[in-house]
């Protein structure tokens, strides 16, 4: 597997822990939508863990 390959993969899981969307609704986002809910996710898990 590829870089890009193993990296789709982590983003799909990322999503899909978090929102429980399926892997084919997370699939049907453009790479640009994924990465800022990626993004998005994050922040919030950020937030949380600094107890804000």
């Amino acid at each position: 597997m590829t870089y890009v390959a193993d990296r789709l993969y982590e983003e799909v899981a990322y999503v899909a822990y978090h929102f429980h969307w399926s892997q084919q609704e997370i699939l049907d986002l453009t790479h640009e939508e994924r990465l800022r809910y990626v993004e998005q996710i994050a922040r919030i898990n950020t937030r949380m863990n600094e107890g804000e």
